[in-house]
């Protein structure tokens, strides 16, 4: 069989989360072929681009460069909707970071425009594809825990400014789209979705707690004048699966400390205790009654930080003309739920989920090591 001829493809927003993302599509994957890079800020593409030796580019130059069939956009969230809409037209396929946008209506219409242009559509996080969330999948889809009955995610962050100059730190949070129910939500959904199935109802409530601050710093340049929190920040909501399931999930970022995340999945023959979905891997934990807490052994590959992985599977359905795992329609859904709770908060009615997504295929297990690890994405 020939080698794989990898499919060529550009990032768009080179901040702090592209650093990752190209290490990893420039190093680990053959599959892709990064071509290069840009942002609204040229220093930080230029510093992107050397570091990974690919060509420093603008948006119009990736969009009009016809071998360029990926793009990879990890803008700010309110540019979501702007780039991932700008590529599409260009004729690009675009894995983008979480969320597609900010309003439900900007993410469906970049799901009917893709479809529409027969483009594949991704959506971060990817970490569900990493070795100990597949492993989870294949515990629960093998009958290790029986039938799961309920779900718990349980996400407690503190997200306060203290910041000493301008621009603040990760400041996306405090603006909309980026809030915690829809930055940390889409890790805890993407792997509830993966794991359980569709959803088919949700109800909650949502808050934006104390939505004018001050800056509290001495040192800052706007010290004692005001900020807004334009965006929930703290989420409590029961999902409904379409099997049966029933899930609690609790999000916020307005404790005084960060706390152990908690992810629980409870069957009718055991629970598994599992790890932070922002992760890729962590602590498997099978209880069965009458046996002690057993650490689960991991089964497939990617078990370190492999965010770009959603990128390569998806140049992997290209290639193969299947589905991709992180396909629009999951990110659709999991954007359509933080909304659905939102609007329940509002009208004090149950919502009920609009959209459908299949669940995500399970990755075979194998352990390949090193590079060949891409080898179970061939599929």
């Amino acid at each position: 069989m020939p080698q794989v001829k990898p499919i060529k493809a550009a990032l768009i927003g080179s901040g702090a989360i592209s650093g990752i993302y190209l290490k990893n599509l420039v190093n680990n994957f053959h599959v892709v072929e990064m071509v290069g890079c840009s942002d609204i800020i040229p220093e930080r593409s230029k510093a992107r681009a050397e570091e990974y030796g690919i060509r420093q580019m603008t948006n119009e130059e990736i969009f009009a460069d016809k071998e360029i069939e990926i793009v990879v956009n990890t803008t700010y969230p309110l540019a979501h909707y702007d780039v991932t809409k700008a590529a599409l037209q260009a004729g690009k396929h675009v894995y983008c970071e979480k969320m597609m946008g900010v309003s439900l209506e900007e993410g469906k219409e970049l799901v009917d425009l893709a479809k529409a242009n027969n483009l594949q559509y991704t959506i971060a996080p990817d970490t569900f594809l990493g070795a100990g969330w597949q492993a989870a999948r294949y515990y629960i889809d093998n009958g290790f825990i029986g039938t799961p009955i309920t779900a718990v995610g349980v996400c407690i962050r503190a997200y306060h400014d203290t910041s000493d100059t301008l621009p603040e730190r990760k400041g996306f949070v405090f603006s909309p789209g980026g809030g915690i129910p829809f930055d940390m939500g889409g890790y805890y959904l993407h792997n509830l979705i993966q794991l359980l199935g569709p959803i088919k109802r949700v109800t909650g409530f949502v808050q934006t707690r104390n939505p004018v601050r001050k800056y509290i710093s001495p040192r800052h340049p706007n010290y004692g004048e005001d900020y807004t929190i334009d965006t929930p920040n703290t989420i409590v909501a029961s999902l409904e699966f379409a099997s049966g399931t029933l899930a609690n999930l609790t999000i916020t970022s307005e404790a005084s400390l960060f706390t152990k995340p908690q992810f629980e999945v409870h069957g009718t023959d055991g629970v598994l205790n599992l790890f932070d979905p922002n992760d890729f891997n962590g602590e498997i934990v099978l209880q069965r009654r009458y046996n002690e807490p057993k650490h689960m052994p991991l089964l497939h590959g990617y078990p370190d930080d492999y965010r770009g992985i959603g990128v390569a599977d998806m140049a992997y359905a290209i290639k193969n003309n299947r589905r991709p795992r992180a396909h629009a329609d999951l990110g659709y859904h999991a954007f359509e739920a933080v909304h659905g709770i939102w609007d329940s908060c509002k009208t004090g009615q149950v919502y009920i989920m609009k959209s459908d997504c299949p669940q995500p295929a399970a990755i075979r297990p194998g352990q390949q090591y090193g590079l060949a690890q891409e080898n179970i994405l061939n599929d």
